[in-house]
């Protein structure tokens, strides 16, 4: 076994982390260090001297500690140590979890019923590391208050509506399962949080979308900008040429597609009907795929259409984060085809299979056929507004 390699940086930034890859030690405050292990993976370790003597003790992977609760462990440790308490022997005392660890069995709990896209947990994940974990994470669930809930939620209760709505479930959620777990007896989240909390004065947003005409030329904004991964663009030109869901077409596989019948069928377990659902592929979706090709790894087989830089299936951040600045979300582009096809005098219950909707007892008797020839005209009428 090689000795690792130490790197003095000063202090570590979220950035720096990400950006870290040469295996070794970095060092940051508090006896906070940062490993990378020669096969890629990364943990964070406090070091420090109890009673003498020293002590290296683990924190948790970096994917699912961040910096910010790293720290917050390490300068309890540091305190614990100067108090000449050994952090091994309070940390196996202590049997109730933080929040973060308990948010970590809800997520393991919760993950076989969500749809296999990834998007749930991504979601949780992400909010949960941004506005809750900083201040809270590190902090046993039986500590918790509901004016702890409060400080964590009045700074975005009415900036960001709905992302504090969310947020409020699932703290509720971890709590309540903290009280089922036999960690505390009371629910913070519970009424008393509701009282604490002013009422919302901003109507809800729903997703952006694009006027149907703009979805075009904005697609050509999108594609004439550069950019370092052109994926993200291309599977975005997919999903909007048959008006997908981002989900669907970002964990899409090329054994899903049929270029000789033109067709993607997405599995049931990944749609939210939960029925199989036949794609006609316009010749948008085709051009789409062509450029696809070039950064798959392999164009057939269980391998993602549209990879990330890593060969993984682009995360929906990803896709956001090129739509942002234009305003819309890739989800709003179904609400974009939607407005055309009426417009338009497209058969409702055409337009509603396109758009793969739960459907009422006419409307199945209709689309036994899945209606695939009425939709692939449809489609490509579409896909030619939308070039």
């Amino acid at each position: 076994m090689g000795i690792e390699e130490r790197h003095a940086m000063g202090k570590l930034t979220a950035a720096s982390v990400r950006g870290i890859k040469k295996p070794g030690k970095y060092y940051d405050q508090h006896g906070l260090i940062l490993r990378v292990a020669p096969g890629g993976s990364r943990q964070w370790i406090w070091r420090g001297t109890v009673r003498g003597r020293r002590r290296d003790i683990g924190l948790g992977a970096v994917m699912y500690t961040s910096l910010a609760e790293a720290r917050d462990i390490a300068y309890q440790y540091r305190k614990l140590a100067r108090a000449g308490i050994d952090p091994r022997s309070k940390r196996v005392s202590n049997s109730v979890p933080t929040f973060a660890e308990a948010a970590e069995q809800v997520i393991e709990a919760y993950r076989p019923g969500w749809k296999d896209t990834g998007g749930s947990e991504e979601n949780w994940r992400s909010s949960l590391r941004r506005y809750v974990y900083p201040s809270l994470g590190s902090t046993p669930v039986d500590e918790i208050t509901t004016a702890d809930l409060v400080r964590v939620l009045l700074p975005v209760w009415h900036t960001k509506a709905e992302t504090a709505r969310k947020l409020k479930t699932r703290l509720g959620v971890v709590l309540r399962w903290s009280i089922a777990a036999g960690y505390r007896t009371d629910d913070p989240a519970g009424p008393a949080l509701a009282a604490a909390l002013p009422r919302h004065t901003t109507p809800t947003k729903h997703l952006a979308s694009l006027p149907h005409d703009q979805v075009g030329p904005t697609l050509e904004k999108l594609e004439t900008l550069p950019r370092a991964w052109p994926p993200p663009v291309a599977c975005l030109r997919f999903l909007a040429a048959p008006a997908a869901r981002s989900g669907e077409a970002r964990f899409a596989t090329w054994d899903e597609v049929d270029l000789e019948t033109r067709t993607w069928t997405v599995p049931a377990e990944r749609t939210k009907t939960k029925r199989e659902h036949v794609v006609p592929l316009s010749t948008v979706a085709l051009e789409a795929l062509d450029v696809a090709s070039l950064y798959s790894k392999s164009s057939n087989g269980s391998g993602p259409l549209f990879p990330s830089p890593t060969g993984k299936p682009l995360s929906n951040g990803a896709m956001s984060k090129i739509t942002r600045p234009f305003e819309f979300t890739p989800h709003g582009l179904r609400a974009s085809f939607r407005s055309w096809a009426a417009e338009t005098g497209v058969p409702r219950e055409v337009a509603e299979a396109a758009l793969a909707h739960s459907a009422g007892a006419l409307e199945r008797a209709y689309q036994r056929s899945d209606l695939l020839a009425a939709r692939r005209e449809v489609m490509e009428a579409w896909s030619r507004h939308i070039s």
